[in-house]
């Protein structure tokens, strides 16, 4: 009988004890809903630091969601300026002249500002697809600045016109193709940024910074 070899009783107790890197872990997972994942992560340190004291050996760490937007974070921190730089030199290599390309570069900033009002209004916070959607975005208000400053330097080319003129004349000209561009761009993304089905929370954010800053 196992009382001859150890003693038996009923406990209340874990149903399955895991371990991580030979040390015991206990999981506690919540969803995240409305609120970006960082800020409540934020809250919650800020809580258990304060409240909550540990007997010596545990301790607490974030994972999950909140890991993943860290390992993001540090990628798009390398990727988001390597990608503007290599704008800016192709901008460079089209047109030979510094100055056109940091005027080309003027629709960056100001693309980016309607990205983050679209995400306020629509209450989203930033996170790694609204990340990927403001390079898709940088490029598209680029093509647009190609599309106008190229038909500048044909009017001023051809000759007969002051600085004023052409201006008026490239931008009359060049209106339905850089209106075309940005509502193509927009259009397909509208379904992505209705979307409520499987995936939305990662389509919505994207979609929304890219027509927005259109």
């Amino acid at each position: 009988p196992l009382s001859q070899v150890a003693p038996s009783e009923l406990e209340v107790g874990p149903k399955q004890i895991q371990r991580d890197d030979a040390k015991r872990r206990v999981v506690i997972g919540f969803n995240v809903r409305n609120r970006d994942v960082e800020t409540i992560v934020s809250e919650i340190r800020e809580r258990i630091e304060s409240e909550i004291r540990f007997e010596p050996g545990y301790y607490v760490t974030y994972g999950g969601s909140f890991e993943n937007l860290q390992r993001a974070k540090d990628r798009l921190i390398i990727a988001v300026p390597v990608a503007l730089l290599l704008i800016f030199f192709m901008l460079y290599l089209t047109f030979h002249s510094l100055r056109h390309a940091l005027l080309i570069y003027t629709d960056i900033p100001l693309a980016a500002i309607g990205g983050v009002l679209a995400l306020l209004l629509r209450y989203m916070p930033f996170c790694i697809s609204a990340g990927v959607g403001f390079i898709a975005l940088f490029g598209v208000a680029v093509l647009n600045g190609i599309v106008l400053i190229s038909e500048f330097n044909r009017l001023r080319r051809a000759g007969g016109l002051d600085l004023n003129a052409i201006v008026l004349r490239g931008t009359t000209v060049r209106l339905r193709p850089v209106l075309m561009t940005a509502l193509v761009a927009s259009l397909g993304f509208l379904p992505m940024a209705l979307s409520q089905s499987s995936g939305a929370e990662v389509q919505r954010p994207l979609a929304t910074v890219v027509i927005g800053g259109l």
